[in-house]
């Protein structure tokens, strides 16, 4: 195959494609593979560019055995590497042809798949061996004694309720991503959401000594809204704030109007007056499982699935959630929604 065909063929083709000829000096490389690699690609030597050893093993199988292979190429990026699948192939005459395929989206997945497993493993084996731990106590040296029993059946039940408001939240996780994409319709008043969600929190937070706040934009409110689903946002922050923001004595839940890229929307701020958090922690906050002190956060009841809950109910009413806070100030969990 002469070097001009080579050219159109490998122009031809949207993904990022590069011809070596048997001299092991780049014949063609399309648009794609140029704006990936830069530009003078032709005629350079593949090694001055493609330098990783298992592509270079690949290439050097295509060009002297004809053999097909694939190998992972990584370029490193501003933010985070870009990895690619890479197969070479025979081209005839000597030549390869190099196809990248950017898998980046799909590795970050499967890495999201094993952490999301080990992670919920981890969460239900500490509870579990618990269990099965005062089971054995109670069946041997504490069978026939009564305040040890007492004491073991306590930390067995809440154990057990630990695993099952997981499982609970590892369901309602579930729920909201499939439905992720629906948006809802309905017509909801916030204001009536929120004073029912402090109404149903406050005897928690009395027993706390928490004193909880409505201010600001007085009902009604309307926006378009899952009421159960915007209902458990509320619980959740709520609750976060009174469990761990509530050392300041009170959680403020200030409603306000504030105009969006796509038209007006309704900003709901629970703030509370408690330690505050560490900037370093913030960005990560809605992530699964991740906790700012996972032994608080256990000793509470919490799961490390709210916020995560929270994220995407958010997302499908097509709204956002901001934190800030400043350590021994308090923290403010903003959420934004359009309003109908």
């Amino acid at each position: 195959m002469d070097g001009e065909l080579m050219r159109r063929i490998v122009a031809a083709v949207p993904l990022p494609l590069i011809a070596i000829g048997p001299d092991e000096r780049i014949l063609a490389a399309n648009a794609a593979a140029q704006a990936l690699f830069g530009q003078g690609l032709e005629g350079r030597h593949h090694l001055l560019t493609l330098r990783q050893p298992a592509l270079q093993a690949a290439i050097a199988g295509a060009l002297g055995e004809g053999a097909t292979a694939t190998a992972r190429h990584v370029i490193p990026g501003p933010s985070q590497d870009v990895a690619y699948r890479v197969t070479v192939a025979p081209a005839g005459s000597g030549a390869a042809l190099l196809t990248f395929e950017d898998v980046t989206e799909a590795e970050q997945m499967g890495q999201m798949r094993r952490d999301f497993v080990a992670n919920v493993s981890h969460e239900l084996r500490t509870p579990l061996t618990a269990l099965l731990g005062f089971i054995e106590t109670l069946r041997g040296a504490a069978r026939d004694d009564a305040a040890a029993r007492d004491r073991f059946l306590s930390i067995m039940e809440r154990e057990a309720g630990r695993m099952n408001r997981l499982i609970g939240d590892l369901l309602q996780l579930s729920r909201v991503e499939s439905e992720e994409r629906v948006r809802p319709t309905t017509q909801v008043d916030l204001h009536a959401l929120v004073a029912s969600a402090a109404a149903t929190l406050r005897p928690m937070a009395d027993e706390a000594g928490v004193r909880i706040d409505i201010t600001g934009e007085p009902a009604p409110l309307p926006i378009p809204a899952d009421s159960d689903q915007i209902t458990q946002v509320l619980v959740n922050l709520i609750e976060n704030a009174v469990k761990y923001g509530g050392a300041g004595g009170s959680v403020t839940l200030h409603l306000a109007r504030e105009q969006l890229p796509r038209g007006p929307g309704i900003r709901l701020d629970v703030i509370d007056r408690g330690e505050g958090i560490d900037p370093v922690h913030i960005p990560r906050l809605t992530e699964r499982f991740y906790r700012v002190d996972g032994h608080r956060s256990r000793e509470k009841g919490g799961t490390g699935l709210g916020l995560a809950i929270v994220k995407h109910i958010v997302q499908r009413h097509r709204g956002r959630i901001r934190i800030d806070s400043t350590p021994g100030k308090g923290s403010v969990f903003s959420v934004i929604l359009p309003e109908a």
